[in-house]
């Protein structure tokens, strides 16, 4: 016997049209939250993300920095648990909130509001990322595994400041566009399960494949420069006086944060916010869909 819910297609996955009704509904409610719950919501999600890094980077320790392959895929499924706690736990997070982009498509949030949401959700991912950095650091977790983490940790901070700004800003762009298309996937879901399996594929893949997150960099950088400014000892022993050296708080703003923040931003809200609008609920596509519906 069937049972009632399954006969009403109340266990199946939402098809991509309820995706975008419901991406657009979540925006809206996104961008009139008051600004106090926005900024704590937005300091849970940095945390979370950075808890996420600490779990990647234990996965990488002992490996060695140029590993390339299974290791880093075994970091990436580790990184998901970051998603994992903002999207089941409820947090705000300035890169999923790119999304919110397809409700200010449609008119439904305005422009100010949209920038609202992302200046304050981007500062307090700043703080939580920043603040689970330093706790990391004070609890000398770079000291353990014989130093294992704390080198896998200042290899990934130095090699985040290599990068030209146009190969910072395109690694930002590959990489928001999986993270928001984890987040989009996670609209489908019905159930917690759903939504976990939904969003470690997509994040794997951006964390195996070397691509950047602005809020994921908010800890690897500054927990590099925690560990290289509070522990010189540590940084001495373990031969990384010249990852040290290329760490520099401006360095991290000019030749990461800022080139990597816009790519995200294009890569969430252009390529799939914008994209999954124009198919779903720009008025044309809404009439066609409405008009298939009638047939």
């Amino acid at each position: 016997m069937i049972a009632p819910e399954a006969e009403r297609g109340l266990v199946d996955a939402l098809l991509p049209p309820e995706m975008a009704r419901r991406g657009e509904a979540l925006g809206v409610a996104k961008a009139s939250l008051d600004a106090l719950s926005t900024l704590t919501l937005g300091i849970l999600a940095g945390a979370f993300i950075a808890l996420g890094g600490v779990f990647a980077t234990t996965a990488l320790a002992g490996a060695t920095p140029a590993a390339w392959g299974p290791a880093r895929v075994l970091a990436g499924i580790a990184f998901s648990v970051g998603l994992i706690l903002v999207s089941v736990g409820g947090a705000e997070l300035f890169t999923g909130n790119n999304l919110i982009a397809m409700a200010w498509a449609s008119g439904r949030v305005t422009t100010g509001a949209l920038a609202r949401n992302w200046a304050i959700v981007f500062a307090g991912n700043f703080a939580g990322a920043v603040a689970t950095a330093l706790l990391v650091c004070l609890g000398g977790l770079h000291r353990f595994g014989a130093g294992a983490f704390g080198i896998a940790a200042m290899s990934a901070a130095s090699g985040k400041l290599h990068y030209g700004f146009a190969q910072a800003v395109a690694l930002g762009i590959l990489a928001n566009a999986l993270v928001c298309l984890a987040v989009w996937l996670t609209y489908s879901a019905r159930t917690t399960t759903d939504r976990v399996l939904a969003i470690i594929p997509p994040i794997s893949a951006f964390v195996a494949a070397g691509f950047e997150h602005s809020i994921a960099n908010m800890y690897f950088v500054p927990l590099g420069l925690f560990i290289a400014r509070l522990d010189p000892a540590f940084v001495s022993a373990t031969g990384l006086d010249a990852q040290a050296r290329d760490l520099s708080w401006l360095g991290f703003f000019v030749a990461n944060l800022v080139p990597v923040t816009l790519g995200n931003v294009i890569g969430g809200s252009v390529l799939v916010g914008i994209v999954y609008w124009f198919v779903y609920l720009r008025p044309i596509g809404r009439n066609a869909e409405r008009a298939a519906s009638m047939r």
